[in-house]
């Protein structure tokens, strides 16, 4: 076991001096092993979705009561999911989609207003928060919050009415993209006093129109994916850190070594992978 370990993993005058792992051929077979599990678990998610799939639970009703449970908090009044501002926020959702953009303002120049108006609301005050990649209500809430700008949105006391999109497609070339559409406005009508006492309560009892993406299967293809993808990364960082010291300790000379650049990229790597992990606001 020793012998395999200092073959494997420590340079040695047994694998000239580099690990046995970093050679080329090692690392080439990782890669066809990588290929083929890659190529596995596709279509494993293709034709058993109910095995390998997304698992993604979102719901419009939860995001009405965890928005209105941060209005609570903050002293504000409860939003009132509104009929028109739904459809306003699925016209936005489709058009993201078919127009493939991920923005406020359209490539057509449609604003979020324009999808507003044209679902019949007559709008004093307006306002729209958009979320994508995300697989659960209360990680699109707290993101918002953590945005000074959606939080904003999200607490003003201007706003009395909301309506949500959650809708799955391709966008911008990110397959299986949850997006998520919040539409807040408030009309002359029913446009809150201000000046007037602030009422609590979450408003539970109202009809909540079902929009929900409700997703399970027994393995989630996105987590397995990625920590597989990053166990793997930092597998081989670590070996070349390890290469790096031994190299240093023992003042072995090789011809060729860029372990430096090698573990840089590697992190690279990784990061990306992490920050592809975490969901986006707009």
């Amino acid at each position: 076991m020793k012998d395999f370990f200092r073959h494997y993993f420590l340079p040695h005058h047994t694998n000239n001096q580099r690990p046995k792992l970093l050679h080329h051929e090692s690392l080439f077979i990782l890669a066809v092993v990588i290929l083929s599990a890659t190529l596995v678990l596709t279509n494993l998610k293709i034709h058993h979705p109910q095995v390998l799939g997304d698992a993604i639970t979102i719901s419009t009703k939860d995001l009405l009561t965890l928005t209105n449970q941060e209005r609570q908090k903050n002293g504000d009044t409860p939003l009132v999911m509104n009929d028109q501002l739904r459809q306003a926020a699925q016209m936005k959702a489709k058009d993201m989609f078919s127009e493939n953009y991920w923005a406020h303002n359209s490539p057509t120049g449609k604003m979020p207003w324009d999808f507003i108006k044209t679902a019949g609301y007559d709008y004093q005050y307006a306002g729209e928060n958009l979320a994508r990649g995300f697989t659960s209500a209360p990680d699109v809430v707290k993101a918002w919050m953590n945005s000074p700008s959606h939080k904003e949105n999200m607490l003003s006391p201007h706003y009395h009415d909301v309506g949500f999109a959650i809708q799955e497609g391709s966008l911008t070339g990110e397959k299986d993209t949850v997006l998520i559409v919040e539409e807040l406005g408030s009309t002359p009508l029913n446009v809150p006093n201000l000046s007037a006492n602030k009422t609590l309560g979450l408003a539970s009892s109202q009809e909540i129109p079902i929009g929900i993406i409700d997703n399970h299967s027994i393995i989630n293809s996105r987590s397995i994916t990625e920590n597989i993808a990053l166990g793997i990364l930092i597998f081989f960082i670590a070996i070349f850190i390890i290469d790096l010291i031994v190299i240093k300790q023992k003042k072995i000379i090789r011809f060729v070594g860029h372990n430096l650049d090698h573990i840089m990229f590697l992190v690279t790597v990784a990061l990306t992978i992490v920050l592809l992990q975490l969901g986006a606001v707009l």
